[in-house]
């Protein structure tokens, strides 16, 4: 991470990135996992909850943010035979690698133990995704994007219900059944995946569906950029959100809306769960000028991924730090959803308190870094 100057951008990408990070730290902090509100949850499995549309609306976010930061090299903006120049692939790489480690990183904070640490993670289907999106996007034309976002979803489809896995008949999309968590058991081996396998949400062969994700950002952030800031780009934006969702939906009859498999189905309804958020956002900031309420948002928007890691390591930091010499004495995180959270607010209303805490605490580090114009950019 390096310090950089602030560049001139659409505001309404960083809110929207901002609301993404802010509900991630909501979502993976409670004070206690076994209290939760069921709307801060993913689903159990099939299904899709608000929870479920907070990863991918990030990834979105991250294609639209490459629309504003590489499309001058993809082949419509370079001029005659000119190619990439090979320090945009070092850059890309170097984001990658970066992002991937930090992944494992957390993974394995503070105890790494390499012989059984997860290898994926967030940070590092954020990594995958974002360097094949880019790639792609800087050798393929638009409709060429299009074309192979359609096969991937579609190929996705069939090989997920019709490549029969060891044991199991063809189309088992269980957790031990599928497709996905074959491959990444005999890739990565059980012992590297979440919580010892059977599969990984974010496993190997679904980061696939997830870079399409990250594209249709990048297709969007493109059309944005090339219409006028107006009502009407809004309302072209919310239709196009609208039949994502029709289509996402309809898809999901067949094949079922699920984020740990990353279904085609769920590609589809949670970009148009996230256009829909981003209009508003758009709407409101770029064409209402109304930029006030966006403020807090923006302020952890330009700093999201130090965001998510420094909580991330303070979560884990919280739960090996122990109150007391007891044996049973709990560790500090229980210790304060307890007597600070539970103690006036319930168990479930504390957990939810803690959780949002959290966040404000996270948002007054990014308000301090933001008044020192400290952005870290990865």
């Amino acid at each position: 991470m390096t310090l950089i100057n602030t560049k001139i951008r659409l505001i309404s990408l960083d809110v929207f990135r901002g609301i993404a990070i802010a509900a991630m730290i909501l979502v993976n902090n409670p004070g206690s996992w076994g209290y939760m509100y069921p709307v801060l949850q993913h689903a159990q499995w099939h299904g899709c909850t608000p929870t479920d549309v907070v990863f991918p609306s990030f990834l979105l976010i991250v294609g639209v943010a490459i629309a504003f930061s590489l499309s001058k090299f993809s082949p419509e903006h370079r001029l005659g035979g000119d190619g990439v120049p090979p320090s945009v692939y070092s850059r890309i790489g170097r984001r990658c690698l970066l992002l991937f480690l930090l992944g494992l990183i957390l993974n394995g904070f503070p105890n790494y133990d390499l012989a059984n640490i997860r290898i994926m993670g967030v940070l590092q289907r954020i990594a995958i995704a974002y360097g094949l999106s880019a790639i792609a996007i800087l050798n393929l034309s638009r409709r060429q994007l299009w074309l192979i976002s359609i096969f991937t979803l579609i190929g996705y489809w069939l090989a997920m219900t019709m490549i029969p896995v060891p044991g199991y008949s063809p189309g088992n999309l269980s957790p031990e059944g599928n497709l996905g968590a074959f491959i990444d058991q005999t890739i990565l081996g059980s012992h590297h995946l979440w919580r010892g396998g059977p599969y990984d949400p974010e496993g190997l062969f679904s980061t696939a569906p997830a870079t399409v994700t990250v594209i249709i950002g990048y297709l969007t952030g493109e059309w944005l950029k090339s219409q006028p800031r107006n009502s009407l780009t809004v309302i072209n934006l919310v239709m196009f959100a609208l039949s994502s969702l029709v289509v996402g939906y309809l898809w999901g009859i067949w094949f079922p809306i699920n984020k740990a498999l990353w279904t085609s189905s769920y590609v589809l309804v949670t970009a148009g769960w996230g256009l829909l958020l981003l209009a508003f956002c758009y709407g409101v900031i770029e064409v209402k000028n109304w930029r006030r309420w966006g403020k807090p948002f923006e302020i952890m928007g330009v700093n999201a991924i130090f965001l998510f890691v420094a909580s991330g390591l303070l979560a884990r930091i919280l739960i090996r730090i122990r109150v007391g010499s007891e044996p049973v004495s709990p560790n500090l995180k229980t210790w304060i959803y307890e007597n600070i959270f539970v103690s006036w607010a319930g168990f479930l209303n504390g957990s939810l308190m803690y959780a949002v805490a959290t966040v404000i605490f996270w948002w007054a580090i990014a308000y301090i870094m933001y008044n020192r114009r400290w952005f870290l950019k990865v």
